[in-house]
């Protein structure tokens, strides 16, 4: 049986159990909770299921469906607000895409390479410290969104979608009290993944050793499928044996960073979470709202 899991989305919570989807959010106008199943879309299946090319198609799954729980959530938990379009949504994705791809890979690089020492010296020792860069670049901006009112109860959300699966791979019962004694954190998490990243990328990109700037850019950009293969395998293989202990050691980054993508969740945020998992968990409900309790 795959493993439960599912992030945050706005003023809710969405749930994957294999194939089955479904996507919680407090309305605003009452406060009902509203459940919503979505379908799942997985592209040319049998290579997501080769190691090391499967990384690739998830990340891409991931992101697609990510991509859709948010549109959804946002239809849901507003539906009197103007809503914006598909082509609005693929814009907005597109240019983050391109953001996160300037900031995160060119920038940090071009640092880099502007330390003449480095330009030149050793590509181990140059991609180590372009790695760095990138990882502090990326801890700043974890920073500085947190303190957003808005990505701030995304980031509670995030922490009730953790604490709920947490309670369900304990066999616990599914409920507020119950849900409420567990860690915001979660080995499986996509933060944690997103740092296995940051540091796989150091290694794989050495590979490419150290040649003018241009070839730089393009190296990085054609090694980013082989950094996404590497780096779940190693999450797979972490969330599977996070009870040896030197897999915790080697999680602890990960589940570090997580302290500023969650927060904890107020009561009503751990409902909604609770909501949307027994969606997907339990047979098939005709009922697509709930009133909280």
């Amino acid at each position: 049986m795959p493993p439960v899991g599912g992030q945050a989305v706005l003023e809710g919570v969405m749930m994957q159990n294999g194939d089955r989807i479904a996507v919680a959010v407090r309305r605003g106008k009452d406060g009902t909770i509203v459940v919503q199943d979505l379908a799942a879309r997985r592209h040319l299946k049998r290579l997501g299921e080769i190691p090391f090319i499967r990384g690739l198609f998830r990340l891409y799954d991931m992101l697609s469906l990510g991509l859709r729980a948010i549109d959804l959530s946002a239809k849901l938990a507003f539906p009197e607000e103007e809503q914006m379009g598909k082509g609005g949504t693929f814009l907005t994705f597109a240019l983050a895409i391109v953001v996160a791809v300037g900031g995160f890979i060119v920038l940090p690089l071009y640092l880099t390479n502007s330390i003449t020492s480095l330009r030149t010296g050793n590509s181990v020792l140059f991609n180590l410290v372009e790695g760095l860069i990138r990882i502090v670049f990326f801890l700043v901006y974890l920073i500085a969104i947190s303190r957003m009112k808005e990505i701030r109860r995304v980031f509670q959300y995030h922490g009730a979608e953790h604490k709920t699966v947490h309670a369900f791979e304990a066999n616990g019962e599914l409920t507020v009290e119950n849900a409420k004694k567990y860690s915001p954190l979660h080995p499986r998490c996509g933060t944690a993944f997103l740092m296995i990243v940051l540091v796989i990328a150091i290694l794989v990109f050495s590979v490419a050793g150290n040649p003018v700037l241009w070839l730089k850019i393009l190296s990085r950009l054609l090694l980013l499928p082989v950094v996404a293969g590497i780096s779940y395998e190693a999450l797979r293989f972490s969330g599977g044996n996070s009870n040896q202990l030197w897999v915790r050691i080697l999680s602890k980054p990960g589940l570090w960073m997580q302290r500023l993508t969650t927060a904890e969740p107020s009561d009503d945020m751990i409902e909604v979470a609770i909501a949307s998992l027994e969606r997907v968990t339990r047979p098939p409900e005709p009922a697509s709202a709930v009133e909280p309790s």
